[in-house]
């Protein structure tokens, strides 16, 4: 029997089927042939099929193209086609074509005038019946037992037209063709068999108790057996299958079905069931319903569920293959859907609308859920959320009525999943979308707060980021639904914007620089040059590389770049402008766009620049006329100042002087300022907390512009308002009061702004004097409109209020507010002295005199006040440079989207004002450096704070942190680098004249060496600073002047004392080499300013934004947090900076002559100023790892052929080796790691021994240097170059173990393990590379592994054991007696013995047992021999 064809066949089954079915002759279902083409004249007909049926040739499925030409067909047009019927048309030349048109014509009315009416006299006519109804009943679903059922008129139908067909038929109107298929009524069954019977009785028709027999089976045709007689085979077989059955009692019937079905497959078991029902149905043409007919058993012992009733076979024959799939399928289903019928919640009806067919995967909900698991399991559960972003427990129960239940993976749990979420978002249905979106910004927020770090695995910011939210949200935007719109707005400011963090920039703009801020934008990591070596003009530039990134790639890397590609600004303008939405919306838009802000300057540009969305935001929401509303709660902010619109006027113009100036004029800046500060807030017609903020980020707005020197003219027009501004203030506020916040930000902001109209002030004189001076070539900046003049008015009034806030101190009720608004008027009077003593007009007696009432009444009180010192209590715990802050709150960061992390800033203590101690003693400390370089005989008073315990212990736990550096702390640790610093330069000023200060000066030295790799960018001119004054001070390196050189002599006295006879340059030296480099220190300084010069820009940058140099700064936005200013190991620089030059380029063979001019003194000046840190300031180098010490020191070598043989460099090198192989240094130095800036410090090593190997001419300290990496705990990859690659620089490493000074020890043990490193050591040997006069030191080293190898006993690998026993024979067997006694003989390395190590005077007993062993297997005499030596 041949195989049916399977949906899994390939198509090589598909060929062998083909095959074999033409090899068996059976004839196929369908015949292919070629219809004749009459239009070229051929013939068909009989005559040709019968041609065909003889042919065994065309019976094939086998598909021919005639006719085709052998060459491809010219490019002619084709022949015009030819009608089929022009032929049998007869046409004349002299006919008119008019009458033939007539005679041909078609026109509606020869249609018309052909219309025969019928004949309609023998028709009955029913009329309608009459009723007492005014309208005719309405046809209700529930009465379907008067309808006719589907079969029985053909096709689907509508129920009004089954209907009208019933009550015919009831009239006996029905047509005739209809009435053979009306249903007959079933003869009744006389026998009653059971439900479970076989698989091929017909039941239908009984005589008596017997079975009427079927004359054939309806699954088995016995076509396709290649046989004459299969039809009759089948037919007698099916016969005998009906007598056994007939013969079997039900019992047995059952019995036997129940074997049959356990051991057929189910497959084919639903298979022969499907065709049973079909052929039921085929045979029965009286339309026998499907209760009469077998009852299919389910396969278990229960009831079985009727059998439903298949449906009709329309389709024609030559549909009916087509479609034979498809009905199997749909009668499976049907099966399926009635074996479970009794497991569904809700039987259905077939009254029900569109419940003709049952679908169980859908009623099944309807069921009631499964109870969610009750414990925990250490499987990770996919985290789901409610619509307000909380995080549902996988164990909690939430009611179904609360609509977090849904048809999606685990219905049992409650909450929707991130990925159920963004398929939600896409839907179709308007409440959906919203709702998915609303629910994303939930939970974005909860992450930016960081709810679900101790409960979610991983970051679900930057799982959204990766899965596509950003593209999400912004075809969201595209939405033409406002409720989706504002959704998606909402969902955007939850992923961009940390209202935390924006409170905290805020909190600080009153500190010490606080309106400078970091960009919020990542890290740019460097990306692989794949055009290194092409030429310039051929390299692709950074804009082009940017332009060619998809914004897939733009966005992974930036999230703020990667919405402005996608054209963000222009969406958010048109959603503002035209569709005008809520005031939440509007808050979240101008929110996105400060983030944007702060991104960069050039985001900031973009915004400035996006057409129509600056106009939009100034005319809508800083507008200069605005009423009352008239109802309590705003339906829109249209047409209304906000204060988030005037912040983000701020942000804008902090990027950059040029765009705060395009702001002041193009967009109408000033006439705002003037409008909303002119009136006190309670004349704003605003709410009292909206007039607050707004008035609080106009004064902000101007004192950015003021930073700049620009916007000054205000100051002269607005003295009066802002002078009754400062005076309306200075009363008592109930510490209840809800607007108290608000109004002390606005008088901080005030106090800023005053602030840096003083500095802009300040320099005008000097402005003034530039313009005069200056060439036409040179264009100085203008002076600005405010002179030194205009503000010297304020100090008077302001002294007075920060005398009273000094005495609010004493007052329990007044201590916040004091200690909030102290910091910003200190500032102020900074300032003021500051640009003092540069003008002209300055009086140094008055201001001396002024300076001592002000240090006797305010700030020497205020560094007593025991609030004052609380908060100097408070340095170490609220430090950012000491600890980590340990807070429980762990914000969720991407990143490519940085933020400040400060979520919970509120409980903690760095940022609360009452309690932070940075914004009050940096502001005080500074106005004592001024005061103190002014006044120098003030210094001493304040010396106080310098040596006070709590300041003391605060510095001492700088010098050991090691803070890391991120956005997340850079904020703050900008603040606290200012307040180390101020302290630091305070002591410069104090130590020559106060003793107590110059008992401490080693400590401040040390916090200056650990504050200078600390240095963010933006604080060059601090660094400069301290390198210019405190880092190579002799009063600050006290142990050059009170006898340290002397102490480290008389130490290397007794080391030397104690130890044997070194003939090589030893720690003796390091005292007259200190000594030396304390008497050069002002030199060093120089070469290490020199080495910075690259830095002058920047330093000028920094100089002019710390010292107030406002008409210079072009920014007020820092540069790119990149990493500190100066590197870890800034005192390697010259060393580094001479290797890059002619290192590298020269390949380490120039000559000292050939150097760079003052190379030598360089190089000199660096390893003194190292030799000086090594010794008395080891903690200032502790961030430096020794092995990149060790490759930094490496350049010395590399630097020059000769370099290293100069003297002084020897001197100083060698002290420098001898610390860092001190036995702790030892320990600590792991060389397996790689060094900063290299791959490998095996890189490094190869250079070293190439580099000796031709330079070198056997320098002891060059081979110390070489030695030191071949110690047994590093890589044997070093080792394996040395006795490798490199084996003739063997011959000229004569150092000694006395020259080393690093244990032998070190070198020998543990055994080595190498088997390649061990047959080099023993060929190095043998071959006579390696003797004790040329190499002693590695000579001893060889020795040592190879005696052990061959006598060791332990159980190692068949190689392994075989190399010793050939190694032993080999050595035994040696010719030369000093070499075998050597190796036989070796027992340990002696520093003290002639040869470098002690020997055995005979075996032990264990090795010449082994020995003999060994080599007793080539000889039997070996164990003679062995007692000979």
């Amino acid at each position: 029997m041949l195989r049916r064809p399977k949906p899994t066949d390939s198509e090589a089954d598909l060929l062998k089927d083909q095959q074999e079915f033409i090899k068996s002759g059976s004839l196929s279902a369908a015949t292919v042939f070629r219809r004749p083409d009459k239009r070229r004249g051929e013939a068909g007909g009989d005559a040709e099929e019968a041609h065909n049926d003889h042919n065994p040739e065309s019976q094939r499925d086998v598909v021919t193209i005639e006719d085709l030409p052998d060459e491809l067909p010219s490019l002619t047009p084709a022949p015009p086609k030819k009608s089929r019927f022009k032929n049998s048309r007869v046409t004349f030349e002299d006919e008119d074509a008019g009458e033939r048109l007539d005679r041909h014509d078609t026109h509606i009315s020869a249609v018309l005038s052909k219309i025969v009416e019928r004949d309609t006299s023998s028709i009955p006519i029913s009329l309608p019946e009459v009723t007492g109804m005014a309208f005719p009943k309405v046809l209700h679903r529930s009465a379907t037992g008067t309808q006719v059922p589907l079969p029985a008129i053909g096709g689907k139908k509508s129920i009004f037209a089954r209907q009208i067909a019933a009550q015919r038929l009831k009239d006996g109107k029905l047509p005739s063709h209809f009435m053979s298929q009306t249903p007959q009524k079933p003869k009744p069954s006389v026998q009653n068999l059971p439900t479970q019977t076989n698989l091929d009785m017909d039941l239908c028709d009984h005589a008596g108790d017997r079975v009427a027999p079927i004359s054939s089976s309806r699954l088995v045709s016995g076509e396709g057996l290649g046989v004459a007689n299969s039809l009759d085979d089948t037919r007698r077989i099916h016969r005998e299958n009906q007598q056994k059955l007939l013969a079997m009692s039900p019992s047995e019937i059952l019995e036997e079905q129940k074997k049959l079905l356990c051991q057929l497959d189910p497959r084919l078991v639903e298979f022969v069931r499907s065709r049973r029902a079909e052929n039921s149905s085929c045979k029965h043409p009286e339309g026998k319903s499907s209760e009469e007919s077998v009852r299919i058993s389910s396969g278990s012992s229960s009831d079985a569920a009727p059998c439903p009733k298949p449906k009709e076979v329309g389709m024609e024959a030559a549909e009916g293959e087509e479609g034979e799939e498809e009905e199997e399928e749909d009668e499976g289903v049907s099966l399926r859907c009635v074996m479970i019928e009794k497991e569904l919640p809700v039987k259905p009806q077939k009254e029900w609308v569109h419940m003709d067919q049952v679908e169980p995967d859908k009623l099944e909900w309807m069921g009631n859920l499964p109870a969610p698991r009750k414990t925990r399991t250490k499987r990770a559960m996919q985290a789901r959320f409610d619509f307000n972003g909380i995080l549902i427990p996988p164990t909690e129960d939430l009611p179904t009525h609360l609509g977090l239940h849904h048809h999606g993976e685990e219905p049992e749990r409650a909450g929707y999943s991130l990925q159920e979420l963004f398929l939600l978002s896409r839907s179709q249905l308007i409440q959906q979308r919203t709702l998915a979106l609303s629910t994303l910004g939930n939970i974005l927020s909860k992450a930016r707060a960081g709810e679900y770090h101790s409960t979610l695995k991983g970051s679900i910011l930057s799982t959204l980021l990766d899965a596509g939210l950003l593209f999400l949200l912004r075809f969201a935007l595209d939405d033409g639904v406002e409720g989706v719109m504002s959704a998606a707005v909402h969902a955007l400011r939850a992923l961009l914007v940390c209202r935390e963090d924006e409170e905290c920039l805020d909190l600080t703009f009153s500190w010490f620089r606080g309106l400078a801020t970091f960009p919020l934008m990542p890290s740019q990591e460097e990306e692989e040059e794949e055009d290194e070596h092409l030429d310039e003009i051929l390299k692709v530039t950074a804009k082009e590389k940017e332009e060619r990134k998809t914004d897939h790639d733009v966005a992974q890397q930036d999230v703020i770049k990667g919405l402005l590609r996608m054209k963000l600004l222009p969406r958010l303008r048109y959603i503002l402008e035209v569709v005008r939405p809520s005031p939440r919306v509007v808050q979240d838009i101008l929110e996105v766009l400060t983030r944007i802000a702060r991104h960069s300057s050039s985001s900031a540009t973009q915004v400035i620049d996006c057409p129509r969305l600056m106009e939009t935001v100034m005319s809508e929401f800083l507008p200069t006329t605005w009423t009352t509303p008239s109802l309590p709660l705003l339906q829109s902010v249209y047409g209304r100042p906000l204060a988030c619109a005037m912040k983000l006027l701020r942000i804008l113009a902090t990027s950059g002087r040029h765009a705060c100036a395009r702001l002041l004029n193009s967009f109408s800046v000033r006439e705002r300022l003037s409008c909303l500060l002119s009136a006190e807030p309670s004349e704003l017609l605003l709410e009292p907390y909206e007039a607050l903020s707004v008035t609080t980020e106009a004064y902000r707005m101007w004192a950015v512009a003021a930073g700049y020197g620009q916007a000054c003219d205000l100051y002269i027009d607005l003295y009066p308002a802002l002078v009754r501004a400062l005076q309306s203030f200075h009363r008592t506020l109930a510490p209840s009061d809800p607007l108290l916040q608000p109004q002390l930000q606005r008088v901080l902001a005030l106090l800023a702004l005053l602030t840096q109209v003083t500095h802009t002030a300040g320099c005008h004189q000097e402005l003034h004097a530039d313009m005069v001076s200056s060439t036409g070539d040179e264009c100085p900046p203008p002076p600005p409109p405010v002179s030194w003049i205009h503000v010297t008015g304020l100090p008077a009034s302001l002294l007075g209020h920060l005398k009273s806030f000094v005495k609010g101190l004493d007052h329990q009720v007044q201590r916040d507010v004091s200690l909030t608004l102290l910091p910003a008027y200190l500032l102020y009077f900074a300032a003021f002295y500051h640009q003092l003593t540069k003008q002209s007009c300055f009086k140094p007696v008055e201001t001396l005199y002024e300076l001592e009432q002000l240090a006797s009444e305010v700030l020497l009180p205020l560094i007593s006040h025991g609030a004052v010192q609380d908060l100097i209590k408070n340095l170490k715990s609220s430090s950012v440079v000491c600890r980590e802050q340990s807070t429980s709150v762990h914000p969720d960061t991407s990143p490519s989207l940085p933020g400040l992390a400060c979520p919970g800033w509120r409980d903690c203590v760095v940022l609360m004002a009452s309690s932070c101690p940075f914004p009050l003693l940096t502001s005080l400390t500074l106005l004592l450096e001024t005061v103190a370089c002014i006044h120098k005989g003030l210094t001493c008073k304040f010396t106080g704070l310098l040596v006070s315990e709590p300041v003391v212990c605060y510095l001492r736990s700088i010098t050991q942190a090691t803070p890391t550096l991120s956005h997340t702390q850079a904020w703050l640790l900008r603040h606290e680098h200012h307040l180390i610093y101020l302290l630091v330069c305070l002591a410069y000023r104090s130590v020559p004249i106060d003793a107590q200060v110059a008992k401490l000066a080693p400590l401040y030295h040390q916090v200056a060496l650990a504050l200078l790799p600390w240095l963010l960018p933006g604080s060059e001119h601090l660094a400069h600073d301290l390198l210019s004054t405190v880092i190579f001070s002799k009063d600050f390196i006290s142990e050059s002047h009170s006898g340290g050189p002397e102490a480290i002599e008389l130490g290397e006295l007794k080391l030397h004392e104690e130890t044997s006879h070194h003939t090589s340059p030893s720690l003796q030296t390091v005292g007259a080499l200190l000594r030396e480099a304390c008497h050069n220190l002002p030199s060093i300084r120089g070469c290490f300013l020199t080495h910075l010069a690259h830095l002058e820009s920047s330093v000028q940058v920094s100089q002019d934004a710390l010292l107030g140099r406002n008409p210079w700064i072009k920014s007020h936005l820092l540069p790119e947090l990149t990493g500190p200013t100066l590197p870890s190991d800034w005192p390697y620089l010259p060393l580094l900076s001479l290797y890059e030059k002619t290192g590298v380029s020269g390949g380490g063979g120039l000559t000292v002559e050939q150097l760079p001019h003052g190379a030598l003194q360089t190089v000199t000046q660096c390893l003194q100023w190292l030799l000086v840190l090594e010794v008395w300031r080891e903690e200032a180098l502790r961030v430096v790892l020794p092995v990149a010490k060790l490759a930094r020191l490496s350049c010395v070598f590399l630097c020059s052929s000769d370099l290293f043989l100069e003297k002084p460099i020897q001197k100083l090198t060698w002290g420098l080796f001898r610390l860092l192989t001190r036995p702790s240094r030892l320990d600590s130095m792991d060389l397996n790691i790689p060094p900063p800036g290299l791959a490998s410090f095996q890189d490094l090593y190869s250079a070293l021994l190439t580099q000796y190997e031709a330079v070198s001419f056997g320098d002891r300290l060059f081979g110390c240097w070489i030695l030191l990496p071949l110690q047994r705990k590093y890589s044997t990859t070093m080792r394996l170059a040395m006795f490798g690659e490199h084996v003739g620089s063997l011959r000229s490493l004569g150092v000694t173990p006395d020259q080393l000074s690093i244990p032998m020890e070190r070198f020998t043990s543990p055994p080595e393990d190498s088997l390649p490193l061990v047959h080099l050591y023993f060929r190095s040997l043998v071959t006579g590379s390696l003797k004790p006069c040329w190499c002693p030191v590695l000579y001893v080293v060889a020795l040592a592994h190879v005696n052990t190898f061959v006598f060791s006993q332990d159980a190692a690998a068949q190689e392994v054991d075989a190399a010793r026993h050939n190694m032993l024979r080999k050595i035994y067997y040696m010719t030369d007696e000093v070499l075998k006694n050597h190796l036989l003989f070796f027992r340990l390395p002696k520093r003290d013995s002639k040869l470098g190590f002690d020997t055995y005077d005979q075996l032990p007993p264990i090795r010449a047992k082994y020995l003999d062993s060994v080599v007793g297997l080539q000889n039997g005499h070996c164990s003679d021999r062995a007692e000979e030596q």
